[in-house]
């Protein structure tokens, strides 16, 4: 064995430098293995438990009001719980859209200006989005309906 002398007065073998330098190698080379072992019980966990997403009803409706050249510019985002409730709402997306078009059209400026009249009106199209998916498939997995942008001009 070769004894080593270190500035710090600490004297090393050269066969312990040898096994340090080769438990650190091999620390490393399984570090990759044992963060791809971890990674994986994340997406159990994260499979385990339901799937929320907002889904966006492109694009913005923009509809005509009752008074002439005022028009209603809306943003619409959809809740859902559950991938395959997710699929289904982007399957009905155009009946939804067209029955959003349909009450959203020849409203009053006046009905839409405190946020009481706007909270009705995001309760009224949760009404509508839950009938219309109620009627084609089961609507139990669209929860809430959102404005992300609300416009009248």
């Amino acid at each position: 064995m070769v004894k080593m002398e270190y500035t710090f007065g600490l004297t090393i073998t050269l066969y312990e430098e040898t096994v340090r330098t080769f438990i650190l190698l091999i620390s490393l080379m399984l570090l990759p293995t044992m963060t791809w072992a971890n990674s994986g019980e994340k997406k159990a966990d994260e499979s385990a438990g339901p799937v929320i997403e907002y889904v966006e009803m492109k694009p913005k409706f923009t509809v005509n009001l009752a008074e002439p050249k005022k028009y209603l510019m809306l943003n619409v985002q959809l809740l859902a719980e559950g991938a395959e409730h997710v699929e289904k709402i982007k399957k009905y997306m155009p009946v939804l859209r067209h029955e959003m078009i349909m009450m959203l059209s020849g409203m009053k400026s006046a009905d839409l200006q405190t946020m009481e009249q706007r909270e009705a009106l995001r309760m009224k199209t949760k009404q509508l989005i839950t009938d219309l998916l109620t009627k084609s498939q089961n609507s139990d997995g669209f929860r809430d309906v959102f404005f992300s942008e609300f416009l009248i001009n």
